[in-house]
Order: C-alpha cells, then structure tokens, then sequence
C-alpha cells in the first residue's frame, strides 16, 4: 500500500461508511497522515476484522497530521440522496480538519470539488493508499459506535449487529414494528412484495 496519491504537502485521504444502510447516518472521514507512517495492519476497513479496526483507530489518530469525521442524518439523506450526503459528509469532515491540505484523494468515482483544492478519485482507493485506507476505518469505527448507541434504544432492529443494513433480521423488524426517525424513507426499506406502512 502506497503513503499518498500526491507527492508534494498534505494530502487527505477521505472515505464514507454506510452508504447501503437502510438506517442512521452516512459517516465521513478525512485523514492526512505523516510520511513513512507505521501502521503495518492498515488496509481497507472490509478488509479487517472488528478488532483490527478497533486496535488501529487509535493509532491513527495518534500518529495523524489531522483527522476529522462527520455524519449526514437521514432526513437530509432522504432530502438530497445517498451520493450527495456522502459527499457532503466528506466536505463536513474536510471542514473539521486543523490542517488544510494541498490535495485531497477520494475513495471511489464521484466527489464536488472543494475550497479550490486539487483532488483524485481513486476507484477501491482504500485498498491502495494509506490515508484513505485510514479514512476508512475512522469512519466505519466512528458509526458503528453511533448504530451502537441507537441500538440501545431501539434493540428490537439489531443495529448493534447489522449496523443498519438491510440484514433479514432487520427487515422482518421492520415488517413487524415499522420505521423508526432513524430509517432512511427515501430508500426501499422492504422487498416491494411486502407493504410497509410509513
């Protein structure tokens, strides 16, 4: 795995997490790491176990430049569509990062240029360069923890387990209890087969 994209100064790797959930938020990252970094489990966050990724989160973030991450709700997603929340998401975290860097590498095919700075899409970039690939497991950690916390108030969808992905334990939940404020209206949350009452 490559350091970086780019070559010369601060290069942020950014990535998102849960973009095929039928519930809670679309989740940032954007990272710029040092060169030459040591980070030998480091690879794309569905690479790794849910250990690995736990062992390693604090390890970038002990050893970046900058890090930042940033949800997009649900509403807003139903509002603008998974592919712009996702990159808002992106430009959320890039916002919150305390160093500006000169060049950002973006996980996939799409991205809205920001603040004037040069940027790559890189198609499965997060199992080829070592910020987005850190990126990645920042933003798959960070809502995780989220799916988490909601799981505790609404155990009945697993979403401690499933994270809100449209696992059949999920949606015979939502056959039997319906949709919670965390559900993603906009998206087919049921096979059309089965009537859903919003």
């Amino acid at each position: 795995m490559l350091d970086r994209q780019y070559s010369d100064g601060l290069e942020a790797g950014v990535d998102e997490a849960g973009r095929g959930c039928l519930a809670g938020p679309v989740t940032a990252a954007a990272v710029i790491l040092p060169e030459n970094i040591n980070l030998h489990l480091l690879n794309d966050s569905k690479k790794l176990t849910h250990n690995q990724r736990d062992r390693l989160r604090p390890q970038i973030e002990a050893q970046a430049i900058a890090f930042a991450v940033a949800h997009v709700f649900p509403d807003e997603i139903d509002q603008i569509n998974i592919l712009n929340a996702a990159i808002k998401a992106m430009h959320l975290a890039l916002n919150q990062l305390t160093q500006t860097p000169n060049f950002i590498a973006v996980d996939g095919n799409k991205f809205h240029p920001y603040s004037g700075i040069s940027h790559q899409c890189i198609v499965k970039g997060d199992g080829k360069y070592m910020n987005i690939a850190a990126a990645s497991v920042l933003a798959k950690t960070y809502r995780d923890d989220y799916m988490a916390l909601l799981d505790q108030e609404y155990p009945q969808y697993d979403w401690k387990q499933n994270k809100g992905y449209p696992t059949l334990k999920h949606r015979e939940a939502l056959q039997k209890f319906g949709t919670t404020s965390h559900h993603r209206k906009s998206f087919q949350l049921l096979p059309k087969q089965l009537v859903l009452k919003l």
